[in-house]
């Protein structure tokens, strides 16, 4: 007899938060038993079934690493969870205020919080709930959790993780499951920064400039639909900007690019024998750009603009260094 994960591998609707979840084992495998109330709680699982010769026997402990100079135990691992369900918990609060004026959030984002958040009025796609979730939450930490002292604790955490993993670039990951539609909300993220950062210029949490980073070229062309003037932008063809704050929008300074651009170049094609005919008998001739001009080739229309938001997608690929008010990474669990 089938298991109720089996009979009903779908429990919820996408586009509402989820109220009922299988149960799963330690190993991430479905029990059998009827499905749970309540949304799942995130944890780190590997839902990976065991081999034939590791079925029945003792179960394999995992080697944490520490920071080169010992070996540290699994328990001195490091373990998000905790912050991420406190921190969804809080999010979850924050939406259910009936009250927009409650929100503790601009009058732009406040338009576009009741735009994304409706059930009528769309004629395409709607946004799944995950998708509204994960734009909300960067509100929540970028808006609101500063400004409530009850809060500080979370900003803190975070500060603290970034300054252990990339000193002096602080990043925000949003993970999500393949299929769920990161392009969507990354457009969600560039729509919510540029209109703010357009009618409040001074405001220091905003943004109209935005440098997009791709492992490939492939994805980099997937990802043309998150500018403004492309025929197929998201921002109109999905319904995600409304009518009136389009206009806006198109002050958005984006730059598309992979990682590949970042690698300093020859700037002098030259042979083997042209070079050491140059070097003679002093030090080898340096004929690698630098920085700076890397910096002009990559992302020259980015320069002048104070601050920047980097969004990194496929993160789990490849990561690039960040700049403010709140780089973005994007992953697949």
């Amino acid at each position: 007899m089938a298991t109720p994960f089996f009979e009903r591998p779908i429990l919820n609707s996408p586009y509402n938060i989820p109220t009922r979840h299988h149960a799963l084992d330690s190993d991430g495998q479905p029990l059998d038993q009827e499905p749970a109330q309540g949304r799942r709680r995130s944890s780190l699982i590997t839902p990976v079934p065991k081999s034939k010769k590791q079925r029945g026997r003792g179960r394999q402990t995992v080697l944490g690493l520490g920071d080169g100079t010992d070996l540290s135990t699994a328990e001195q691992a490091y373990n998000p969870t905790p912050i991420i369900n406190e921190i969804r918990g809080h999010v979850a609060s924050w939406r259910s205020l009936p009250n927009p004026a409650d929100w503790g959030v601009t009058p732009t984002t406040q338009r576009l919080l009741q735009h994304w958040r409706r059930d009528q009025g769309w004629h395409g796609p709607r946004p799944f709930f995950c998708q509204v979730e994960a734009v909300e939450t960067a509100i929540w930490l970028t808006e609101v959790a500063g400004r409530q002292r009850q809060y500080a604790h979370i900003l803190r955490h975070i500060e603290g993780a970034n300054e252990g993993a990339n000193p002096g670039l602080p990043r925000l990951a949003l993970k999500m499951a393949t299929g769920a539609g990161k392009t969507t909300v990354m457009a969600m993220l560039i729509a919510w920064q540029t209109i703010n950062a357009v009618r409040s210029p001074n405001a220091k949490h905003f943004t109209r400039g935005f440098l997009l980073v791709t492992p490939g070229i492939t994805i980099r062309d997937r990802l043309r639909v998150l500018m403004p003037g492309d025929p197929d932008a998201y921002y109109s063809k999905r319904e995600l900007v409304p009518t009136d704050m389009l206009h806006d929008l198109g002050q958005a300074k984006i730059v598309l690019t992979n990682y590949h651009a970042f690698k300093r170049r020859e700037t002098l094609e030259i042979s083997k024998v042209g070079r050491s005919l140059l070097q003679g008998r002093h030090a080898p001739i340096d004929t690698i750009e630098s920085e700076g001009a890397m910096l002009q080739r990559v992302c020259r229309e980015l320069l002048p603009i104070k601050n920047l938001v980097v969004i990194n997608d496929e993160a789990h690929r490849r990561c690039v260094a960040s700049a403010t008010p709140w780089p973005t990474t994007f992953g697949h669990p």
